[in-house]
């Protein structure tokens, strides 16, 4: 023996515990409670100031983005049918609400996220 411990992240309930504190870290983020984020009375409630980004910056975004879309292609093409079901509801979730004035951006992420599902159902087995 070499006196270290057992590896137990394959073990499913230490994957399941590991799970569950990573996204009590994400859901308490910002000091989120049970409603959602709370925020200060005596911050802004306007836009957030950012700093400009240059475009070294810019351009690794676009790469960071550009894997990242790749990545989910992959995941998605290994995806079952009622997940896919899910990707495209979760896509048209995400359009304005009957009545509501569609926003540009929202419309525009919708429309990708429809095409990255039918990007990666072109390099499955299910029938589109």
């Amino acid at each position: 023996m070499s006196g270290q411990a057992p590896d137990r992240t394959n073990d499913p309930g230490n994957a399941a515990l590991l799970r569950q504190r990573a996204l009590s870290r994400w859901d308490n983020e910002g000091g989120a409670g049970s409603d959602g984020p709370q925020t200060e009375p005596d911050q802004p409630s306007g836009p957030i100031p950012m700093p400009a980004n240059d475009a070294a910056e810019v351009a690794a975004l676009h790469v960071r983005m550009i894997a990242l879309e790749n990545l989910v292609i992959a995941l998605l093409a290994t995806a079952s049918e009622r997940q896919i079901r899910q990707a495209h509801e979760m896509a048209r979730a995400i359009l304005p609400r009957p009545g509501a004035t569609p926003h540009p951006l929202t419309t525009h992420a919708s429309a990708h996220m429809t095409s990255l599902i039918e990007r990666a159902v072109r390099f499955s087995n299910i029938p589109p």
